[in-house]
């Protein structure tokens, strides 16, 4: 289990996650390119985007195309690291009624939706995708990938939810603490609810969609509306 924690460590340019997100950058590119090409400048947003992230990209790429990214957290983020490249925005994704319908180029989320919560808030989070810009590009972890990301423990996404919440009060998994309590453990379990294809497809009926593999394996889910 270490050496999956290893391969899924994005802070090392070297390890499994990040080459597969320079991969999907080049996606991206694409999209700011043409975006440029039409417009002149691109102005994207992140929905639960961090600052870090983008140093997957060249920087003289992001001047040239004069893209600009406004990120949306809760609580916002503090790793801007430049600040003419970056607004900062404190807000739920599911629900942003201050943007007006296209009110960006781009929206852009890597491995959010998970995240979010339930299915009515993933319902919420991807209309919001899809009505805040007249493009977007969307990336999930496949639920029946064997390897969890967020546990970095093969199967462990199958297992009931107490299941799950007794091995995490047992120890620590991936990047999750041994839990404190039934509690800690639940909240931990219930942050991550990975997506199938019929699901994913579900939320982005107007995109096309890309299987990120390993081999024969689906690895994640892309939606990219272009």
């Amino acid at each position: 289990m270490k050496l999956i924690h290893a391969l899924q460590d994005n802070s090392d340019p070297n390890s499994l996650v990040s080459r597969f997100r320079r991969a999907r950058s080049r996606r991206v590119v694409e999209l700011i390119e043409t975006i440029h090409a039409e417009k002149g400048a691109v102005s994207i947003i992140d929905l639960g985007g961090e600052a870090s992230y983008w140093h997957l990209f060249d920087l003289d790429l992001l001047k040239r195309c004069r893209v600009h990214i406004t990120l949306v957290n809760p609580g916002g983020v503090d790793d801007v690291w430049d600040q003419t490249l970056f607004t900062v925005v404190d807000g739920d994704a599911t629900d942003l009624p201050y943007y007006g319908d296209n009110s960006f180029d781009l929206v852009h989320s890597n491995s959010v939706i998970e995240h979010v919560g339930d299915w009515v808030r993933m319902e919420a989070f991807a209309k919001e995708c899809r009505r805040l810009a007249p493009r977007y590009y969307v990336q999930t972890p496949y639920f029946w990938f064997p390897v969890e990301p967020h546990f970095s423990s093969l199967f462990f996404h199958w297992k009931s939810e107490q299941s799950r919440a007794r091995a995490l009060m047992r120890r620590s998994h991936g990047f999750s603490q041994k839990a404190a309590d039934v509690g800690a453990a639940m909240r931990d379990v219930q942050h991550a609810r990975l997506l199938d294809k019929t699901q994913f497809r579900f939320l982005y009926p107007d995109a096309v969609h890309h299987d990120e593999k390993v081999g024969p394996l689906t690895k994640s889910l892309i939606a990219v509306r272009s």
